[in-house]
């Protein structure tokens, strides 16, 4: 998505810990493509939710598979590169 991004994570350590990770790591990214140096690139605010059982995952999985078509990005999930449901080949680098 241009302009948020969604991810549903197994964690094995602290979630504080990975999206400090993330944050950090696609900022410092982004901000070099972008030819920015001492700019906030995240927002405060991120949501996250314990999922509780199967069903919970697979509508949330569904749900975010499903979100590029809804902002009219593809046509179909699979047809989003940078979703699981493009399939398991390599993500490409993002535009």
């Amino acid at each position: 998505m241009p302009n948020h991004i969604h991810v549903l994570w197994e964690p094995q350590v602290e979630m504080p810990a990975i999206t400090r990770w993330v944050k950090g790591s696609a900022a410092r990214r982004a901000n070099l493509i972008l030819g920015r140096t001492g700019q906030v690139f995240w927002q405060d605010e991120s949501y996250d939710h314990w999922v509780r059982d199967r069903e919970e995952t697979e509508k949330i999985v569904r749900y975010i598979e499903w979100n590029p078509v809804q902002a009219g990005l593809a046509k179909n999930p699979e047809d989003w590169p940078w979703s699981s449901a493009a399939g398991e080949t390599a993500c490409p680098t993002p535009p």
